[in-house]
C-alpha cells in the first residue's frame, strides 16, 4: 500500500468515527486534517469535498459489508445445501461475527446518513439506499428458495422478512451500545433466527 492511500484509509477511519459519534455538520475538515496529521491540502487531494469524503466513507462500508456478508453466506451454502437450514446457519454466524465486532463499530452508518439526510447530497442518499436494497437482494432470494421448500405457516410479506435482517442487525448495534452490553446484538438477531424457524420449519 502506498504512503497516499495509507493517508487516504487514515482520513476514511478518522471520519467514521468522528461522522457516528459528532455527525457529519459538526464534524469539520479541520478537525480531520489535524487528527490524521495532514494538511487541509493533503484533503483536498483526496477528497474534493466533505460529500465526496461521505461517498467515499459509504462506499468502503458498503464493500466491506458486502464482503463480510458474502463470505458468511458461503460458509453457510458449504455447511448445509438445504436453504432452510442454510440461512439459520448463516444467521447464527451473523450473530456470533456481530458480537465480536462490536467494539470495532461506533455506530451504523446507514442510519447516520439517514437520520441526518439534509446533511448529505443527493448522491450520497442514493448510494445509503443501494446499500439498503443490496441486503436485500442478498436475503430475498434466499428466502424465496425457502418458502418454495417450505411454504411458510402464516401469511408473510418476503421483502419485508428479508430487510428485517438489516433492521434487526441496524437497532440490535444501537441496543448494545445504548446498554454497554456486547451480547444484545446477537440476541436479537438469533431471536429473529428463531422467527424464521417458526415461521418455516416443518411441524
Amino acid at each position: 500500500m502506498s504512503k497516499g492511500e495509507r493517508t487516504r484509509n487514515r482520513l476514511l477511519d478518522v471520519a467514521y468515527q468522528a461522522v457516528i459519534r459528532k455527525g457529519f455538520a459538526a464534524t469539520s475538515i479541520e478537525e480531520l486534517v489535524e487528527a490524521a496529521g495532514i494538511t487541509k491540502s493533503g484533503f483536498f487531494y483526496h477528497f474534493r469535498d466533505k460529500n465526496d469524503l461521505a461517498r467515499q466513507i459509504l462506499g468502503r462500508y458498503q464493500a466491506e459489508n458486502d464482503l463480510f456478508q458474502a463470505a458468511l453466506a458461503a460458509r453457510a451454502r458449504e455447511l448445509s445445501d438445504d436453504p432452510l437450514h442454510a440461512f439459520l446457519i448463516f444467521l447464527k454466524l451473523f450473530a456470533e461475527a456481530m458480537e465480536e465486532m462490536l467494539d470495532a463499530h461506533p455506530g451504523c452508518i446507514v442510519a447516520t446518513i439517514t437520520y441526518q439526510d439534509q446533511a448529505f447530497d443527493r448522491e450520497v442518499r442514493q448510494r445509503n439506499i443501494d446499500g439498503l436494497l443490496a441486503w436485500r437482494g442478498l436475503f430475498l432470494p434466499w428466502l424465496q428458495e425457502i418458502a418454495a421448500a417450505y411454504p411458510p405457516h402464516v401469511e408473510i410479506d418476503l421483502t419485508a422478512l428479508a430487510d428485517g435482517v438489516f433492521v434487526v442487525a441496524s437497532s440490535g448495534l444501537m441496543l448494545s451500545k445504548a446498554l454497554d452490553d456486547p451480547k444484545a446484538i446477537a440476541g436479537q438477531v438469533l431471536l429473529y433466527r428463531e422467527s424464521i424457524r417458526m415461521i418455516f420449519a416443518p411441524r
